[in-house]
């Protein structure tokens, strides 16, 4: 005898066995589809690097003792998205190439109290030195005036609502942190920069 409920059943799992195939052909069409377009915007970036020359700098070397040396012309380092992300790792990634944020008091340098001098961790040029670190209290490391000016550079940062002055390694563009005008003397001012942007080589 024809049972209604056994077709009705049989048809609803037809139906969900459906559903589910393209939905997971949904996903892997999209997976393939967002893949594309990564793959297509960074050989967008390589051609754009290969056909523009990277343009000169004014920097000031210093050795791994602080002692400053020459000022010098270099070429600004220019990478592409895939090339930082392989030198950096994800985290450090986002902080210096995408201005990312670490959070507070959870960085390696927010209270090192050791002598030494701080490179950028992209391209190594020398930005902060100990002999102008200071506890802001804020949970990051802090710094009253960079190595040298020339070192640095600085831009409104109109993120989050609000303006602000971020702070990017001259050479290579990787976003250091911010300043703020609440510092100690002599300068007033609050270099406030990720510990995941800088490579401590303390002073021997």
């Amino acid at each position: 005898m024809f049972d209604p409920n056994v077709s009705d059943q049989s048809g609803r799992k037809k139906g969900s066995r459906r559903v589910f195939l393209f939905t997971c052909a949904s996903v892997i069409a999209g997976m393939a589809f967002w893949r594309y377009r990564l793959q297509s915007a960074e050989a967008g970036q390589e051609r754009a690097l290969a056909l523009t020359p990277p343009e000169k700098v004014t920097i000031v070397n210093f050795s791994d003792a602080g002692v400053r040396q020459d000022t010098v012309q270099v070429l600004k380092i220019v990478k592409t998205d895939d090339e930082w992300r392989t030198q950096l790792g994800r985290g450090v990634y986002e902080i210096t190439r995408k201005g990312d944020t670490e959070f507070a008091f959870s960085g390696e340098y927010w209270n090192l109290e050791e002598k030494g001098l701080f490179r950028c961790v992209c391209c190594a040029t020398a930005l902060f030195s100990s002999e102008t670190k200071f506890d802001s209290g804020t949970g990051w490391p802090s710094f009253w005036s960079p190595i040298a000016p020339e070192n640095i550079g600085k831009k409104e940062d109109h993120s989050f609502g609000m303006t602000r002055d971020e702070v990017s390694c001259r050479r290579c563009d990787a976003h250091l942190g911010h300043v703020f005008d609440d510092g100690p003397p002599p300068t007033g001012l609050r270099y406030c920069i990720n510990s995941a942007s800088l490579r401590f080589k303390k002073f021997v």
